[in-house]
C-alpha cells in the first residue's frame, strides 16, 4: 500500500487556502493580457483571485518585483469590500507555470502569494496571504480563433 498525499484532479480546478482555509473557485478562465503576459482568473461569489504571468513559459515568476507578474485579491460584496495586490515592491509570491498545453488551450501551475490591502486606511487588514495554490487544466478563452480567407 502507498501512502501519497498526491492531489490528482480529474477536471479542470483552481483552489488555495486564503489565510489558510480551504477556497476553491466555482469559475476560472485564462486569457493572454498585453505584451504576452497570461492572466488566470479564478472566482468564488464575490470574490475573485487575479493571477498574471509575464508570459505561458513553463517557468516560476516571482511576484512583488514589477508588474509583470502580479497577484490580487477582490472581495465585490458591498459589506465586505476590499482589494489586495502584489506589484512593484508591494507583497511576495510566486506564480509557476507547470504546464501550456497548446494544443487543448489550457494552463495549469502552481501559485503562492502575500499581497497588501490596497486601502491603507482598513487598519486590521493590510494583507492577505494564499498559500499551496493550484490551477489545473484552465481553459483559455480566445486562444483559438481561426482565421478563414
Amino acid at each position: 500500500m502507498s501512502c501519497t498525499e498526491d492531489v490528482k484532479f480529474n477536471n479542470p480546478a483552481f483552489q488555495t487556502l486564503k489565510n489558510n482555509v480551504f477556497w476553491r473557485a466555482q469559475t476560472y478562465k485564462a486569457y493572454f493580457g498585453a505584451n504576452g503576459s497570461i492572466i488566470i482568473e479564478g472566482s468564488l461569489g464575490y470574490e475573485k483571485i487575479i493571477l498574471q504571468a509575464a508570459s505561458s513559459t513553463e517557468q516560476t515568476f516571482a511576484l512583488g518585483v514589477n508588474d509583470d507578474s502580479k497577484a490580487s485579491y477582490e472581495n465585490a460584496l458591498p459589506a465586505e469590500m476590499a482589494s489586495f495586490s502584489t506589484g512593484t515592491n508591494i507583497g511576495n509570491g510566486q506564480i509557476t507555470i507547470t504546464d501550456y498545453d497548446a494544443d487543448n488551450n489550457t494552463i495549469s501551475g502552481t501559485f503562492k502569494f502575500t499581497a497588501v490591502n490596497n486601502d491603507d486606511t482598513d487598519a486590521g487588514n493590510d494583507k492577505i496571504n494564499f498559500t499551496e495554490g493550484v490551477f489545473y487544466k484552465v481553459p483559455i478563452e480566445g486562444n483559438d480563433i481561426v482565421l478563414h480567407n
